[in-house]
């Protein structure tokens, strides 16, 4: 655990949460039934105002044009009540001993992905939310000494019940420590493991939330003949050193119009900072 000190992150020398040593030690925490029936019903309101006042952004131009109005960013400019909930304290005291009390949110993306067999964005394979953030060969051990560092953290708000049926997003425990991502051959396997553990369901129902650290292996699972679609509020957390997210760079920068019309070869836009939308804000 870590805590900021004047200008510099410390060693955090006392009691935590037992989520946010969860989180450490095992990549992902659920806090269940943390928002209320009434506060879950003002906050689906509000999203799906959302979604039929503001049009699907064009982030990713591969992606069907049905399946891009599964998603609505930047929630947090978009609803006041968003923005209230991302600053819940019983979040962020989850939250600030793993990434400092100046961690900030990074991005802020409603989903509502409705039943359908084919899932062509969705998490729907292995992956890791960037990173791994420290990569180093599988044969080499970390040292247990040494707390894992947190650089991120995902969270999901259900806004309805997100049963085994519906496909809810699995980790696999423990795997944020392994420096790596999860091996490309098997990204569709959902019988992969990690030092022989697999996937873990983060199923519950609305009011729940669940979080998971940016490194750990996690996946949407398959959905079953039951589904009847998924609705979260997702936020992602990093720390005061990591970039926002929520807006591509190509529409929120820090460049001059000439510089960045100078930046014409693809290294060019990348090194000063006007990157393709990826992880978090794609």
């Amino acid at each position: 655990m870590i805590t900021r000190r004047r200008v510099y992150l410390e060693v955090l020398d006392g009691p935590t949460p037992p989520a946010s040593a969860q989180l450490e030690r095992e990549g992902y925490a659920v806090l269940p039934a943390l928002f209320s029936a009434e506060e879950v019903a003002e906050l689906r309101s509000d999203v799906e105002r959302v979604y039929a006042e503001q049009p699907a952004d064009l982030r990713n131009p591969k992606l069907p044009e049905e399946h891009r109005e599964d998603f609505r960013y930047e929630m947090l400019n978009r609803s006041a009540l968003c923005q209230t909930v991302i600053g819940d304290r019983r979040l962020l005291d989850v939250l600030e001993p793993l990434l400092g009390e100046d961690c900030h949110v990074i991005a802020n993306t409603a989903w509502r992905n409705p039943p359908r067999e084919e899932h062509r964005h969705g998490g729907g394979a292995w992956h890791i939310d960037a990173g791994p953030h420290i990569p180093r060969p599988p044969d080499v051990p970390w040292d247990d000494r040494i707390p894992y560092p947190v650089f991120a953290v995902g969270l999901h708000l259900l806004l309805e019940d997100c049963p085994a049926a519906c496909g809810p997003t699995a980790v696999i425990p423990g795997s944020h420590r392994s420096g790596q991502h999860p091996p490309f051959d098997r990204l569709q396997d959902t019988g992969l493991t990690y030092e022989g553990r697999g996937a873990h369901a983060l199923d519950g129902r609305a009011g729940d939330v669940a979080m998971f650290v940016s490194d750990v292996w996690h996946r949407r699972l398959p959905t079953g003949p039951d589904d009847t679609g998924r609705f979260f509020l997702q936020v992602h957390y990093g720390r005061r050193d990591l970039a926002q997210r929520l807006r591509p760079t190509r529409d929120a920068h820090q460049l001059s119009r000439e510089a960045a019309e100078r930046a014409e070869q693809p290294r060019d836009r990348t090194v000063v900072g006007l990157h393709d939308p990826l992880f978090y804000d794609g």
